[in-house]
């Protein structure tokens, strides 16, 4: 899994890239909690993420609580085909909210 955070806007960008698995979730689930800790507004760009399985897709529902019960604005941001198929399966898709990129994201 490659990761990159950078900012914009007054927002945090954390761009994933790769695959989003057992082996390196918890890295993934440390950087987003990490974000939502310091207070910030997150977008997660999944547009690298060529994989993605359930322990990735829980580590996205945590940041996603998190952020929700302590009031930071929290989003998906291009989310890839192979990632939006798994986020479709479980229907979470209807739940996180979705944005085309990260300029949606800061509208």
């Amino acid at each position: 899994m490659q990761h990159a955070i950078t900012e914009r806007q007054g927002a945090s960008v954390l761009s994933l890239g790769g695959e989003i698995d057992l082996s390196n979730s918890p890295q993934a689930r440390k950087l987003i909690l990490a974000e939502i800790k310091a207070g910030n507004t997150l977008a997660i760009d999944l547009s690298g993420v060529s994989y993605i399985d359930s322990s990735g897709i829980a580590s996205l529902v945590e940041g996603y609580q998190k952020a929700k019960s302590g009031g930071s604005r929290f989003g998906l941001v291009a989310v890839s085909e192979p990632a939006m198929k798994v986020l479709k399966l479980a229907r979470l898709d209807q739940v996180f909210p979705l944005f085309a990129s990260v300029d949606d994201f800061l509208v």
